[in-house]
């Protein structure tokens, strides 16, 4: 009898985007009751100035959800979800995101034993 240890049908660890979770996988971390993950989209190939993008997925239970897209760039736009806009966690929940997107260019994996500063 064989057994498998990942279903065969269910949605196993996927991003918001329905991609594989392992794909591009930066750093992960806890506030409140959500878990936030963020990942490398990369760059586009007619970009020439090689913009990356990122994309910051939301879990309180009910399965991922995008939270937010933004770049690399010099003045990068912040793309949030609907239900995100104007949240008083946005300006915490970016510096996180930039902090794990350093420590990751420095071959660290993020912690999820983040707390925001008070």
């Amino acid at each position: 009898m064989a057994s498998s240890t990942v279903p065969d049908e269910d949605p196993y660890n996927l991003r918001s985007d329905g991609k594989p979770g392992i794909d591009g996988y930066i750093g992960d971390f806890i506030r409140g009751p959500a878990v936030f993950t963020l990942y490398c989209l990369g760059s586009h190939p007619a970009d020439p100035a090689k913009t990356t993008e990122y994309l910051l997925d939301v879990d309180d239970g009910a399965g991922p959800r995008e939270c937010c897209r933004f770049t690399d760039e010099a003045e990068p736009v912040t793309e949030w979800a609907p239900t995100w806009r104007g949240d008083p966690w946005c300006p915490d929940l970016l510096k996180r995101c930039k902090e794990l997107v350093a420590e990751h260019g420095k071959g660290d994996e993020g912690s999820a034993r983040w707390r925001p500063s008070d």
